[in-house]
């Protein structure tokens, strides 16, 4: 039984980075680093400063490995898949392999930070969730914006522009969602920032299905 395109385009991206793994290891002492220098100036911090941290670090890993995703991809690589697959279908496909690569960095960065920094979380399973959907939520943000920067003449600087005014808002929103893992009392209005947060990343994905297929044409 054959493959269906979405599931072959995922599997090729994720050997892809297996085999080459320059990204992967690159990743991995970029936040092994970041940890060890925290760790040197301040040793343990208090738990907000910990909190802020730990997104910021998730920051800079969505911008040195997700957000390459599609500008590592050759211009005429493009016209090949044009040929072959629908541009809804390569797209989700990259988002798919994006939120893999991120939860994986997420997992990496959790384990680095409760060894050097400590755990300073009263609910750290809930945590772990809010971090794994931050991860979704960062990497289908910088996948969109990866698409957009490679369509435009590889113009990575297009990517910062944009990505400021969508990245903080889901920053913010998951900064203050992790401060109801961290707090022992109760944070009244979290549902409300999980929904906001939600509808941000549905209006990300639907944006991008209905804007790449017109990019795709370029």
């Amino acid at each position: 039984m054959a493959q269906s395109p979405l599931i072959s385009l995922v599997r090729k991206d994720l050997l892809i980075e297996w085999r080459q793994k320059h990204t992967l290891f690159g990743v991995l002492l970029y936040v092994g680093s970041t940890v060890f220098v925290v760790y040197m100036m301040s040793g343990q911090p208090e738990p907000k400063v910990w909190n802020a941290l730990f997104w910021l670090t998730q920051l800079f890993v969505a911008v040195n490995s997700v957000a390459k995703s599609f500008l590592q991809e050759h211009p005429h690589r493009f016209r090949y898949y044009f040929t072959l697959i629908k541009p809804g279908t390569f797209l989700l496909a990259k988002m798919i392999y994006s939120i893999v690569l991120m939860l994986l960095m997420s997992l990496v960065s959790l384990l680095l930070y409760n060894v050097m920094l400590g755990w300073p979380l009263e609910q750290g399973l809930l945590f772990v969730a809010i971090a794994s959907v931050g991860s979704l939520s960062l990497s289908t943000v910088f996948t969109f914006l990866s698409a957009i920067a490679a369509r435009a003449q590889q113009n990575a600087a297009l990517m910062a522009i944009l990505g400021f005014p969508l990245v903080t808002p889901v920053l913010m929103i998951l900064s203050n969602l992790a401060l109801k893992a961290i707090a022992p009392v109760y944070q009244p209005g979290w549902w409300v920032l999980a929904l906001s947060l939600l509808a941000l990343d549905v209006l990300v994905v639907v944006l991008g299905l209905i804007l790449f297929p017109f990019l795709w044409q370029e």
